[in-house]
């Protein structure tokens, strides 16, 4: 939950938009309960054990896809405050009157439910697999999340709490989504401190007054839009003390004082005394006089004209006016608010703002460090616990795998050349986009079968496009599944295996062949682009101008009687012709001869 009320709504304009490469190279602390949570709420019943499948896959492409170091933090025992909290909302949200709830001591704190822990339990043994480091925290995870991120041992907090900020956090994600071609929220608290003028005691003073994970209710009456008008009265080093004086019920000076109503309708008589105004302008000076000589504020030759609606004086006791009117009215509305804040209980929550400034979570040492996946063990797991046929998640751990390999050939290139003591670097087939994001499709040569892997369907469709592959992102894995590396023969009968990887990565394990693909690329499109710019055939000139229809069909018909013409008189030439010769042939014949010719 974290802050009460629409807290991320004030913070949002200030929250940078950033992509996949931003956390390039970055330790970020991710709080791990909201990422169960969150996976229950939105995939239950699609999977089995959602939590564990997709713990798996956002971790991977964690790591691979957008190229970070993780840090998976989570809960200790739940602070006392809290578990009142919790409890006092369960029964507000129940409508049950929660006035007569027994008083949690300290010491003593209502743990999460068995099932929910159990879900942390496996979520962790797999992480512990995959080579990932896990933190267990004093009390909250958001809190040793912000620890972290304060003391320089991790670059961001991934977490949606808002009250990661009032534990000291420089740079809080709000949430990422792997595979979505929009960018992540990222806020940044020296953007807050520029934009907002707020610090990290002033966020403390506006989650008091509209609640907290600690307080549910806050102060009855006081949004984040109230509370934000009264903390910015004061400094940080003061804000606290001033909310402490409030509670007390007095009334801190604010805006040049509080003055008393009496003081204020004295000074509005005697201006009103000191400076009659006319009623038809509203320019110093009566009526009468206006008409007797002209008034100079309007600029007519003789009299006044009449004010328009809306018409206000800017005359120095005008204004003078106003200002004593705001400041009544603001004297008022801070005595209202001061009344209101003197009514709650035990205002404010010492403990609540010690528990906010302490910086004693837990003790961060050794226990930081990236391993590689123990894949027998992790195989045995995930095919015990989500019935995953070996070879698939040998398969999905290719893309975490590969991508230890690239770091450690980028640093040092004397180590084992194989990847996976199995493949070794062949080549780069081609780029491929996918959600806006470009990476290398490389080939990893294999001398041995690849009969373990199982041939699937692909998650999504390719297309091939000048030897560039752009992924369709309609049919995509909702589960933010990974892309299956596949398995590729060439004409010569060698096994390819086919992965994807980050640019930037590959450029620095591989310079050499990156510059070499990136020429030739380059190559193949200036001469696809020099041959779309060669000029086309000139027409002949014959074309001319294109006819009408009625034009060409006249022309036509034409051209189509005249030679029905000229065709019937070169037949009847050739049939008289042939009477004629027919007739000198058959002359020396006799009549009988002639009619057996005839008839047959």
């Amino acid at each position: 939950m974290g802050v009460g009320g629409k807290f991320w709504d004030l913070l949002r304009p200030y929250a940078r938009q950033e992509g996949f490469d931003y956390l390039t190279n970055k330790r970020v602390a991710v709080d791990l309960s909201f990422w169960i949570v969150q996976h229950e709420t939105a995939v239950k019943g699609f999977a089995l054990k959602p939590h564990l499948r997709l713990t798996f896959f956002r971790t991977i492409n964690l790591f691979s896809k957008f190229g970070a170091y993780p840090v998976f933090v989570v809960d200790g025992t739940p602070s006392p405050l809290k578990s009142q909290a919790r409890i006092s909302r369960f029964f507000r949200s129940s409508g049950i009157d929660n006035s007569s709830l027994p008083v949690i001591k300290d010491g003593v704190s209502v743990e999460r439910n068995k099932q929910f822990c159990e879900w942390v339990r496996e979520c962790v043994e797999l992480l512990e697999l995959l080579g990932i480091p896990v933190v267990k925290a004093k009390g909250e995870a958001e809190a040793l999340c912000a620890q972290l991120n304060s003391e320089g041992y991790v670059d961001a907090c991934i977490t949606p709490d808002s009250d990661a900020f009032l534990f000291g956090a420089k740079c809080v994600i709000k949430g990422i989504k792997p595979n979505s071609r929009e960018p992540f929220e990222c806020y940044h608290m020296s953007d807050i401190e520029a934009g907002l003028g707020l610090k990290r005691k002033h966020l403390i003073a506006i989650s008091l007054l509209v609640g907290n994970d600690y307080d549910s209710g806050g102060v009855l009456g006081i949004g984040v839009d109230k509370a934000l008008r009264i903390v910015r009265e004061f400094s940080e080093d003061e804000i606290l003390e001033r909310l402490q004086d409030i509670g007390k019920g007095w009334k801190p000076a604010v805006l040049g004082g509080i003055k008393s109503v009496d003081d204020g309708e004295e000074s509005l008589s005697e201006m009103k005394k000191r400076s009659p105004h006319c009623s038809r302008c509203g320019h110093p000076g009566s009526k009468r006089t206006h008409f007797k000589s002209s008034c100079e504020h309007c600029g007519c030759d003789s009299g006044c004209t009449k004010k328009p609606l809306g018409f206000s004086c800017e005359c120095s006791f005008c204004s003078k006016d106003r200002d004593l009117k705001e400041q009544k009215k603001t004297d008022n509305w801070w005595i209202k608010v001061c009344d209101k804040i003197a009514l709650w209980p035990e205002f404010p929550n010492r403990k609540i703002i010690e528990l906010y400034l302490s910086d004693s979570f837990t003790e961060v040492g050794s226990s930081m460090s990236w391993e590689a996946p123990d894949t027998e063990m992790l195989v045995d797991f995930m095919v015990f616990k989500l019935h995953w046929d070996p070879s698939y998640v040998r398969k999905m751990l290719l893309p975490m795998l590969s991508t230890i390999y690239l770091r450690e050939w980028a640093i040092n290139k004397t180590g084992n050349p194989l990847f996976c003591d199995k493949y070794e670097f062949h080549s780069i087939k081609c780029i491929k986009t996918r959600y806006g994001h470009q990476s290398f499709v490389i080939r990893w040569r294999t001398p041995i079968s690849t009969s373990g892997f199982t041939q699937g369907k692909p998650e999504a469709s390719i297309v091939i496009l000048e030897e560039e592959l752009v992924e369709d992102e309609e049919s995509v894995d909702p589960l933010d599944g990974l892309n299956e590396p596949q398995v590729q023969k060439d004409d010569n009968g060698n096994c390819f295996l086919l992965t994807d990887e980050r640019i930037e990565l590959v450029q620095s394990a591989f310079p050499v062949e990156t510059e070499h693909f990136l020429h030739e690329k380059e190559l193949g499109e200036s001469k696809k682009k020099n041959i779309s710019e060669e000029p086309a055939t000139p027409r002949p000139t014959t074309m001319g101008v294109q006819r009408s229809i009625t034009d060409f069909y006249r022309s036509a018909k034409a051209a189509a009687a005249a030679q029905s013409i000229g065709t019937g008189e070169s037949s009847r030439a050739s049939a008289e012709k042939k009477r004629a010769a027919t007739s000198n042939s058959s002359s020396n014949l006799s009549k009988s001869v002639r009619r057996r010719l005839l008839f047959g």
